[in-house]
């Protein structure tokens, strides 16, 4: 397994004169996840190197790098982020665009968690504070006398006495893969575990534990009954400073609070002001720098390691590659936060696929639809979906157009108003799909 953070080995190149696409990459993207593209079909382009300028890009993998528009080729058809959180994309500029971004939810999760249930437990027993302290010692009495920084270090354990996580309240807000899997493992260790997350999907209720979870009605309740507080929820302006000064004011003063989600997520300037004034006393553990915090001595802060093991960045890398892999090939959209659900099963082997993006407004199926049959063409089958503003069809034909005629029909389509963009799979070919796009937005 690669260590996490090393730079991805060099993809392999495509056949000289083969078709191919060319998946873009920003930041260092595991060799596994790679290794899931066929070379004979795909071959990876670092966005952030030479090569970039001179390969049409149909498809781009990220970690973290923050893409705006401008960073997307007009040939690019999606983005996949090898990670949950997508507020590093600017995704609404995509969705009107017509590219489908994708996320990977769940791949990191196991990291996240073993990191949470890691700063549950830094917080319970002032281990940083300890090891620092071992330090201190050390500088201030040498080496040369060891006898002395032993007994000096056993008598001082006395200053760092914790407490145990068994039969204390965690309250776990945001309840999808992370959050579950957190309240699953502090049950396990012997926590009463209140959740709350109210826009939970019915997936990730069958995730929970339901016997022994306690609901909370409210983000209040939770704050106000809990000993630990973990936070497992994106960030977006619905939810900045989540975790506003009023909630914080209404947890118990020695309240743990651990965040490995985002740091906008909570109101650190009034947590400092309640940490000056002797209001709080509680920890503050997360991997997020932080301008108010960072010198206080009852808060710990650490780089953005949450997904930061060499399994993780794997099974990301892995799951966005098939994600990829799936919508360039069949037109199938899974775990899009901008895109509907959508698959349809291919039924017959002498067919092309259409792919169809579009406004979400009254009457433009028939008008796809209608101008498919003046061209002349028989639908096999076809499934329509919509999410929000945006529309998206997939259409089975049977293969009797050629190139030139399908590229017209394209045209004809691009001429409906409301039609973002339009692409042709040809199914039974050694590529993974022909792209002929148009667009009149």
């Amino acid at each position: 397994a690669r260590e996490a953070g090393e730079a991805p080995e060099a993809a392999p190149a495509a056949p000289a004169g083969g078709p191919r696409f060319n998946i873009g990459t920003f930041n260092a993207i595991s060799p596994d996840g790679l290794a899931r593209f066929p070379p004979s079909k795909y071959a990876a382009v670092a966005m952030q190197g030479d090569d970039a300028q001179d390969e049409e890009i149909h498809a781009i993998l990220l970690r973290s790098f923050k893409l705006g528009s401008g960073d997307v080729p007009d040939t690019v058809r999606a983005i996949a982020r090898c990670g949950s959180g997508t507020n590093n994309i600017d995704v609404a500029s995509m969705t009107d665009r017509g590219i489908p971004v994708f996320n990977t939810p769940g791949a990191n999760a196991n990291a996240v968690k073993e990191l949470a249930v890691c700063g549950i437990l830094l917080a319970s027993r002032g281990i940083v504070e300890g090891v620092n302290h071992v330090h201190k010692i050390i500088d201030e009495e040498g080496l040369d006398e060891f006898a002395k920084v032993k007994k000096r270090v056993e008598s001082d354990k006395k200053m760092f006495v914790g407490r145990e996580v068994a039969g204390k309240k965690l309250g776990v807000v945001g309840l999808g893969h992370i959050g579950a899997s957190v309240a699953q493992t502090a049950i396990a260790l012997g926590m009463d575990v209140m959740g709350y997350d109210p826009a939970i999907s019915l997936d990730a209720a069958w995730r929970l534990p339901g016997n022994v979870l306690q609901r909370a009605g409210s983000l209040k309740q939770l704050c106000e009954e809990c000993d630990y507080i973990s936070l497992h929820v994106p960030y977006m302006k619905e939810t900045h400073h989540l975790i506003s000064a009023e909630l914080l004011k209404v947890m118990k003063p020695t309240c743990h609070l651990v965040n490995f989600a985002r740091g906008e997520l909570v109101d650190t300037a009034a947590m400092r002001t309640l940490y000056d004034s002797g209001d709080r006393t509680g920890r503050y553990i997360s991997d997020f720098a932080d301008e108010h915090l960072h010198d206080h001595p009852r808060v710990v802060c650490m780089p953005h390691l949450g997904a930061s093991t060499a399994e993780a960045e794997e099974n990301a890398a892995s799951m966005a590659a098939m994600e990829i892999m799936d919508f360039i090939e069949t037109g199938t959209v899974i775990n899009s936060v901008n895109f509907p659900t959508t698959k349809l099963e291919r039924i017959s082997a002498e067919s092309r696929r259409i792919c169809i993006v579009n406004k979400n407004v009254p009457g433009m199926l028939g008008l796809i639809t209608s101008t498919l049959g003046k061209s002349g063409v028989n639908i096999i089958q076809q499934i329509n979906t919509s999410r929000d503003n945006l529309a998206y069809n997939v259409v089975d034909i049977a293969d009797t157009l050629s190139e030139d005629q399908l590229s017209g029909l394209q045209g004809e389509i691009a001429k409906l108003d409301g039609v973002i963009s339009s692409r042709v799979i040809s199914f039974g070919h050694d590529r993974p799909g022909f792209f002929n796009v148009n667009r009149n937005n």
